[in-house]
């Protein structure tokens, strides 16, 4: 009877001493984590539309990509763990455009984020509130309205203005040809025929390259005759 107490009384002992051991564990676990996590900060804001429609479900990242989160339903969204220094934070919308901000998290005042707000590239930057609230600027375009029925469309077409010319020369010339003499007129039909046909103008052409279109100077074979004959 007396080993079997003793046996009883170390396997409780031994028991006893396990516990002992876990629960010194966990509480050094803790204690580790926490001296990890201290120092460390956290970021948070909300992502609005003009209207102050929350925005849900857009994707937000940090020191590009080195924390990444999303927005919850009413817009909200955090960065845990976040160290001391200048973190920059951008809104990844594929709808609207949002301000990228330069965050400044200090040693000695990590619940205290400086926020510097720049509402698009090359704008002028603009100091801001911590929790942030982002509001979109404007809505992306991705495609191009069609433009409607235009008449200076219809006058900017080179085919057109070809045809509006022509039509002009065409009324224009009969008033033209009546202020010029028989002999230009009588040119000017030539030409105009000769533009209706290629074969003509090409051998008006080459004549007046040789020299064989010159008018020959008619000899008066009639009034030799008639001389003759007196």
């Amino acid at each position: 009877g007396g080993k079997k107490k003793t046996m009883i009384s170390r396997r409780f002992f031994g028991f006893l001493l396990a516990v002992f051991a876990s629960v010194t564990v966990v509480v050094v676990t803790g204690k580790s984590n926490s001296n990890s996590n201290s120092g460390l900060g956290r970021i948070e804001g909300q992502l609005r539309l003009p209207d102050d429609t929350p925005v849900n479900m857009t994707k937000i990242i940090l020191n590009d990509g080195e924390f990444t989160t999303y927005s919850r339903v009413d817009g909200t969204f955090d960065f845990y763990n976040v160290g001391p220094g200048v973190h920059l934070l951008d809104v990844h919308s594929h709808t609207h455009l949002f301000s990228q901000v330069k965050i400044q998290l200090l040693e000695d005042s990590m619940d205290k984020p400086n926020c510097i707000e720049y509402p698009f590239p090359g704008s002028a930057k603009k100091a801001t509130l911590h929790p942030l609230i982002l509001k979109a600027h404007a809505t992306y375009e991705y495609f191009e309205k069609r433009p409607g029925f235009s008449i200076f469309s219809i006058l900017g077409n080179p085919m057109m203005l070809m045809m509006i010319v022509s039509v002009g020369m065409m009324l224009l010339m009969p008033k033209m040809m009546e202020g010029l003499e028989p002999e230009e007129r009588e040119r000017m039909k030539k030409q105009m025929e000769m533009q209706k046909d290629p074969s003509k103008m090409f051998s008006q052409i080459l004549g007046d390259l040789t020299g064989t279109n010159e008018e020959q100077p008619t000899t008066p074979t009639k009034d030799k005759k008639s001389s003759r004959k007196k």
